[in-house]
Order: C-alpha cells, then structure tokens, then sequence
C-alpha cells in the first residue's frame, strides 16, 4: 500500500531524537469531511487551534448552527455522491480529510463507499490538492475480513492509487468519551458482572485513545511531500477484549467481571446480544463484533520515524479510560458516536409548514398552563431524555425503547451527550434534534424504526403571546383564555406522525390509546417540574426528572 520507495525516511523538521515535537506547523488550508461525526467533530477546533483555516462539507449546515466553532470555518453545503459537490468544496485547500465512514448503511455500503472514495480521489486530483488523510481500520492482511472491515481497507487503497497523495492511519478500538467502542465496552462491563461471552474476547487488542488518534490525524499535516503510505496507529499496548472490560472495570470502581468464553459461531447471534444490552444499535452492533473476529494489533511502528509522539507520550487503556470518565462526569464530552445521523434524513420532509402539502399527517396536540415562569419550562424542557425521562409513564417508555432495540432500531438507552444542553444534530434516547431555538422551541425527529416520519415539538410561549396566538386559531376554551392571562406561561406539545403506506396508518390508530394517557400526563408532569424547580430557586442546576413516578 505504500508508492514511496524510501526504506527509511528523513527525519520530519523540529522532531528531535526522542520524537517529540519542537516548531510549530505551517499553517495550511483543510477541508474536513465528516465534520458532524465522532473524530471530525473533535479535529476541528484543533485544526484551529494549531492554526490552520478550515472548511467543512455538510449536507445540512443546520447540523452545526450550535458547535462553538461555527463562526471559526467556512461551511460548504453539499454531497458527498456528488462530484461537483466535492470539486467546489476542495477547490483552493492544502489537504483534505476523509472522515467519513457507513456503519450503519445498507446491505450495498461496499459498493458506496468505494464510489465515494473514487469522486473524492478525482475531485482532489481536479481541484489540486496536496494531500489526502483518511483514518482507516487496523486489520490482520492474511485473514478473509468481515464486510465493514473489508469495506475500509478498499477505501485505503483506492485513495492511495489515486492520482494525489495520501496518508491512510489503521487505527483499532478508539477509547474516548462518546466512542462506539468505548460505549460497548463500558455497558458491557456495567450491566453484567457475570459475562457469557463469543471466544473472539480472548483475541488480541490494541486499543487507542481518541486523544492519540486526534494527535496523528493533526501532525498528518507535517509530512514531507511525496509521502504515500499507511501507517498502524495504537497504544503499544496490547489487551484482549476480556482484559479491556475488566480494565474498564477496575477504572470504574468495580469488582472484578467473570467473563466466560463460549464457543459461539454466529457473529450475528454476538452482534445481537451486544446490541441488546448496549445503547449501540444492531445496525452498528453488527460491524463492530464483526471487526473484532480477528486479532487487531500493529504490525509495524514506522509512524514513529514521521510524526513524533504526544508529549506526554501514547496513552495507555487504563488512562484512556479514565479520561473517558473524567469528561462524562464533568459534562464534557466533545462529541459521540450517536451525533451523526442516518443518511437521507436531510431530504426528509420537515414538519414546519402546518399545511404539510402532499403527506398525510396524524397530530397529537396539547396545552397546557404553566405557573411556572418560561425560563423554568425551557430548562425542563431541554433537559428532556436520557436520566431525566419523558416524564410521564417510565415503564411505557421503556417497554417502546425494548420494542425499537429488538426490531434493529437505537432504543431508548442511547441517552445524551449533555444532560442540561442540547445542539442542533445531537442525539436524545431515540430522537434526534432537528430544530432548536433556545428559549423557546424544541424540535425532535425520531429515528426508531416506525412506518412512517415522525416528530416531537415542545414549545413554551409568554401568556401574552400564547393567549392571542390560540384565541386567534380558535385553540383555547372560554377558561382557558381566561387562565392564559394569569401569571405563567403556556407549555404546547405537538407529536406529528407522516404514515408511510397502510401500515403506518394501522400503526398510528394502535398507539393511539397510549398517546391518551402519555401526552397529557406528559405536559402535567413538565409543567410541575418547572414549578419545582422554580420554587429550588434559580441557582438549582439539576432538571427533576419523572423516574421516580
């Protein structure tokens, strides 16, 4: 995979003996793909930061109206299957990286990401870049791999023959807050103390931490020209899957897991079982058991002779782990595995305009007076989700969030990445956050598997506002209008179902029943945490949840 005949390579400028870092880069032009994505998410604001100007290609730019580095990059609106689309977004940049990946696509993902990687070898090679970076999988070469596996080192490979030069980092499990790996091992090691488990938990492991990934993928931007190559990345440390839960284990304070190996053939039924005891869902369950059907270890450390090491050097599993946690008790997690959402939901039909010309629509509407103040319901009602609940109903819910994981949807344990804030983009449990203006109005698309669209709207209006706007639709009753003026606001929540065929109407008429009991004591239950947290006072920083009803 390497077109450079060099055996061993001049040493990088400014990297000393010992491999660590001395001058500073040359600031350079990028464009990151994948930047609504767990890795290009956090290489952004660090490719500022060293820097460099960046420019990022999105279908929907809606996705980033809230990362703090929104104002910091240019935001190129387009498609990845589109060759005009990339030519125009890698027009006048350096180096571009490919951070895309298809977990979760269809059974022809092969066939895509191949075609991906061949518009965007051309389009660079139109457009004049330097260099292209694509952060790949580490994997054996002399086994049959699994598909996603498979699927990567094509990638790897097409990038490297094509006409402009490429870096391709095989990277193995990433350990960060938010990873998918991370998550995995982290439920797994929670939820079961005691452990059945496939015999691919004996295989060798070599885990990264996201930190390490990040700093290679950064430093890419130093190599000499010319250079066209992969590199393994990781830890140096070397695990099985077995030692990495009762590692998480003991990083979390735990007793120590009895996992026990069993002769379990069927990646599938393994797939399956992960994805019911995690939060990752089946469709992503499936190719991260599957990549684990081999040993995943480095087998060469020539990166060391082109980029020099973090400066505190490579970060073992242990410490990896830690830091994982440390960001998820403080609120910090940058990025996770869930805030990129399935492909072709941005050209889904919206919910915005009432008329909802061409659909037809179901719509379960209710209001309901609050005496809290609006500041208080807004905060409730970004809180919403993951250990604050839904606040009516919790076995409900849940049974629903079984029902979704079962048939190969996300489930209701996704959780999210901030308990208190929510960003354009983010996942909630099942939904995620398609529209948000803070203060006011919260929008969710769910992403269970239904027949059909569907959405939550939950909006808090100033009496004032709310008492013309209902009494000019005819929407509030002669008491109601007369409450509306009292002091308080105005809770309004909206589901909205778009039925696809027969099945998605029979589906609407039978939840129907449980929406008479969810929705109201929904609103009630919303509308009393905000008193309760009005009442606690304006410095409480915790929104009561509904777990306890």
């Amino acid at each position: 995979m390497e077109r450079l005949s060099d055996s061993r390579p001049a040493r990088l400028p400014g990297v000393g003996q010992t491999g660590q870092d001395t001058t500073g880069q040359r600031a350079q032009h990028v464009l990151v793909t994948g930047a609504t994505g767990y890795i290009g998410g956090r290489l952004v604001p660090r490719l500022l930061a060293a820097g460099h100007r960046v420019r990022v290609l999105v279908r929907n730019p809606d996705k980033l109206l809230d990362v703090p580095w929104h104002d910091d990059v240019e935001i190129v609106p387009g498609d990845l299957s589109e060759q005009r689309d990339t030519e125009r977004a890698c027009t006048g940049v350096d180096s571009v990286y490919v951070l895309v990946h298809s977990m979760s696509s269809g059974k022809d993902f092969e066939r895509t990401e191949a075609a991906l990687a061949g518009i965007m070898a051309r389009s660079c090679a139109a457009a004049g870049v330097q260099r292209v970076i694509y952060l790949g999988g580490l994997h054996p070469d002399d086994v049959e791999l699994s598909a996603h596996m498979r699927s990567r080192a094509a990638v790897g490979r097409i990038l490297l023959d094509g006409p402009v030069d490429a870096v391709v980092f095989q990277a193995g499990v990433i350990i960060g807050s938010g990873s998918a790996s991370f998550e995995m091992v982290r439920h797994l090691a929670e939820e079961l103390p005691v452990m059945p488990a496939p015999s691919w938990v004996r295989n060798r492991i070599e885990p990264i931490a996201v930190r390490d990934v990040l700093h290679y993928l950064l430093h890419a931007l130093d190599l000499p020209e010319g250079l066209n190559r992969s590199f393994d990345i990781g830890s140096r440390e070397v695990l099985t899957y077995a030692a990495m839960m009762n590692g998480y284990a003991a990083a979390a304070g735990l007793s120590r897991r009895l996992i026990l190996p069993l002769p379990l053939p069927a990646p599938r039924l393994a797939g399956w079982w992960v994805g019911m005891v995690t939060p990752i869902p089946m469709s992503m369950a499936f190719p991260l058991v599957q990549s684990l059907q081999h040993d995943a270890v480095s087998a060469e450390h020539d990166v060391d002779d082109w980029i020099p090491r973090p400066p505190d050097g490579l970060t073992g599993y242990r410490r990896a782990v830690e830091l994982a946690l440390l960001r998820m008790r403080e609120n910090e997690v940058e990025t996770t595995w869930a805030g990129a959402s399935g492909a072709g939901h941005d050209a889904d039909p919206l919910p915005s305009d009432p008329d909802w010309a061409g659909y037809k629509v179901y719509v379960d509407e209710r209001t309901h007076h609050c005496d809290a103040a609006p500041e208080y319901v807004w905060r409730v009602i970004e809180g919403i989700g993951g250990k604050n609940g839904w606040y009516s109903l919790p076995l409900a819910w849940a049974v629903r969030g079984w029902v979704d994981k079962f048939s190969g949807g996300v489930g209701l344990s996704r959780g999210r990445r901030d308990p208190q804030r929510l960003h354009t983009g983010e996942a909630v449990d099942w939904w995620r956050v398609e529209h948000i203006e803070r203060g006011r109005l919260l929008r969710l698309r769910a992403e269970m598997k239904v027949s059909g669209e569907a959405w939550l709207e939950l909006e808090v209006r100033p009496d004032a506002e709310s008492s013309d706007a209902a009494s000019a639709t005819g929407k509030l009753s002669a008491g109601e209008q007369d409450t509306a003026h009292t002091a308080g606001c105005t809770y309004h929540q909206r589901a909205i179902f778009f039925p696809r065929g027969l099945t998605g109407r029979l589906y609407w008429l039978a939840i129907l029943p449980f929406h008479g009991v969810i929705f109201p004591s929904m609103s009630r239950n919303i509308g009393a945490a905000a008193v309760r947290l009005q009442q606690a006072g304006s410095g409480a920083d915790r929104v009561p949840g509904d777990r306890e009803r």
